[in-house]
């Protein structure tokens, strides 16, 4: 008897800490992830975008029971694609980050930015191409990131 429960406790404990082990490797896995990405943003919770191209004015949109409006502007049609896609760059893959105190950010068409997009209350800035790879330089508050070359707001259609 006291052989059967010494094996029982021995087997509940190697699967608890199976489990542990595994728990502990999909927390580290997602972590990873999330620092891999443009910004900790959930997309499908952004209520609010402005978007502003260098040298142009700046366009703001609201989600208002899953729809997007142009904020002053109400009635006017808004592409909805091209609002989930600017949306969507919150979670542009990173393949690198770095502090901006290691680049001059003139040289990597930060300053000003190519585009100024604004998603909540968190503000990303897109640049230049990368000289190698197929990549772009984006600034997120102190921190620039080397992103997909297409991972860029495109503009409106209608106005550009």
């Amino acid at each position: 008897m006291k052989r059967q429960t010494l094996r029982r406790l021995t087997m509940v404990t190697v699967v608890a800490f199976l489990a542990a082990a595994m728990w502990l490797q999909v927390h580290r896995d997602n972590s990873r992830a999330q620092q891999q990405m443009l910004s900790a943003l959930d997309e499908a919770n952004i209520t609010h975008v402005e978007l502003a191209f260098r040298g142009g004015p700046r366009t703001s949109w609201t989600r208002r029971d899953g729809t997007w409006r142009l904020d002053g502007s109400p009635g006017t049609a808004v592409d909805q694609g091209r609002l989930e896609d600017l949306v969507n760059l919150a979670v542009a893959p990173v393949a690198s980050w770095r502090p901006v105190s290691d680049f001059d950010v003139t040289k990597l068409g930060l300053a000003p930015p190519l585009a100024t997009l604004r998603l909540d209350d968190t503000t990303l800035e897109f640049g230049e191409p990368a000289a190698i790879g197929q990549l772009r330089y984006a600034r997120v508050g102190e921190r620039i990131a080397l992103i997909p070359l297409q991972a860029l707001p495109r503009p409106d259609k209608a106005t550009h």
